[in-house]
């Protein structure tokens, strides 16, 4: 008998508190929940559509949507989600698909558990 083992890779996810917390100074606490709110409404749909851009091989869609995530992810403080869309836009200026998917994969996992994170961190404040 085989004996297959399922990886779960995860990454530990920081957010950049002080860019938060210039939000907040800067828009104030309503203002600033609004700014938050669409913008994880837009990561999570962006990246929704950064991986079906993907699936469908439509690599010029997928580096502008990629591009976008970086400004996004950016505005909130999610260092790392930028950090690895560059990485995405990097490897298709490389022709690299081996790369491109897993950068990828990388950047759809750290979406994810930033956009975990963050809602964390809005209920834990409210």
């Amino acid at each position: 008998m085989e004996r297959i083992t399922l990886l779960k890779q995860t990454e530990a996810v920081k957010l950049d508190s002080a860019r938060l917390e210039q939000l907040y100074l800067q828009l104030g606490t309503a203002g600033a929940e609004d700014v938050v709110c669409r913008a994880l409404e837009d990561l999570a749909a962006r990246l929704s559509h950064t991986e079906r851009c993907y699936r469908e091989g439509r690599l010029s869609d997928l580096r502008k949507s990629a591009r976008s995530l970086i400004a996004i992810a950016e505005q909130v403080g999610m260092a790392a989600v930028a950090h690895v869309a560059r990485d995405v836009t990097r490897c298709i200026d490389d022709h690299d698909r081996v790369a491109l998917a897993a950068t990828l994969s990388r950047l759809l996992r750290i979406g994810e558990q930033s956009l975990e994170e963050i809602w964390d961190l809005q209920d834990y404040s409210l």
